[in-house]
């Protein structure tokens, strides 16, 4: 009896279990399988974001994956706001291509479907090839992949959903047009975090290239641009910088900014000499940068 039980806490020790917005079959999901690719992965489904959160906050090795920009609909401002609010620590990046499937239940042809279930965004990301299908009622959803669960579990003859290949595999459903998305060059980013202790099992001996810092600044004219000259002279590429409104201080702002560089002790040194010219600092992860994947 103890030999099993010490083979499930081994067991339990390799398998990274990591909680996604969405259902199985959620591109969260499929960023979180690749990421961790040749691994063990328990995919944990959450209903929101803050979701994501609340099961970390439960249990302290949970890993989390969440988007926060997309090459067409751009930064999910409110996601920066919830790593800070959180305090829990980026271990990656993943760049995924976006890939969107039409797919109903089997027997249905793309003739009979009266209905199209998907995200917003999705629905968006879709729009010249729901353009021909004239007369469609299109119907906003939580999830792509829970619209695909929803058509299988009711039956709903008539609709089909805006998915994964891979919800639609899940969910028994036959993929009537693959590749609907009307931008090929269609890329969401997701960040890998977690606790500082999860952080440094997954990145191991990762090189780091990459950091994500947040920081407020006196309300002065030039504030921003001595900061920015400060990174140029240490040699950091800024890759992403987005302004945040500070709730309950009017007219002031934070600035999210994730930046590469090729030297972790300059990088390092960067952080010190701009802190005379900030209020604050929070530094919400160093990682290794993601590899854009080849259309």
């Amino acid at each position: 009896m103890s030999r099993i039980f010490f083979i499930d806490q081994k067991v339990q020790q390799i398998m990274k279990r990591v909680a996604i917005q969405g259902g199985n079959g959620a591109y969260h999901g499929i960023a979180a399988e690749n990421f961790f690719a040749g691994e063990e992965v328990e995919i944990i489904p959450c209903i929101t974001f803050n979701d994501i959160f609340s099961t970390i906050k439960k249990d302290s090795n949970v890993i989390g994956i969440m988007a926060i920009e997309n090459t067409i609909a751009g930064s999910l401002l409110p996601n920066y706001e919830l790593l800070k609010e959180h305090k829990l620590h980026i271990a990656g990046e993943y760049k995924l291509r976006i890939e969107h499937c039409f797919a109903a239940l089997p027997g249905q042809t793309i003739h009979d479907i009266k209905e199209v279930q998907s995200h917003p965004i999705a629905l968006m990301q879709c729009t010249n090839f729901l353009e021909t299908l004239p007369g469609i009622k299109v119907v906003e959803h939580d999830d792509t992949a829970l619209a695909a669960r929803d058509i299988a579990k009711n039956s709903s003859l008539g609709s089909a959903a805006i998915c994964s290949e891979r919800a639609a595999e899940i969910y028994g459903l036959n993929i009537l047009a693959s590749g609907i998305e009307t931008n090929k060059h269609n890329f969401t980013r997701f960040l890998i975090f977690g606790n500082s202790w999860m952080v440094d099992e997954i990145q191991k001996n990762d090189i780091i290239n990459k950091a994500s810092i947040v920081f407020t600044l006196p309300h002065a004219e030039g504030s921003l641009a001595k900061v920015l000259s400060v990174f140029s002279f240490y040699g950091i590429n800024l890759t992403k910088i987005q302004s945040l409104p500070i709730i309950g201080r009017e007219w002031e702002y934070q600035f999210y900014v994730d930046f590469k560089f090729d030297d972790l002790e300059r990088y390092k040194q960067s952080l010190v000499a701009i802190k005379p010219l900030i209020h604050e600092l929070k530094t919400l992860g160093e990682y290794p940068e993601g590899i854009t994947p080849n259309i």
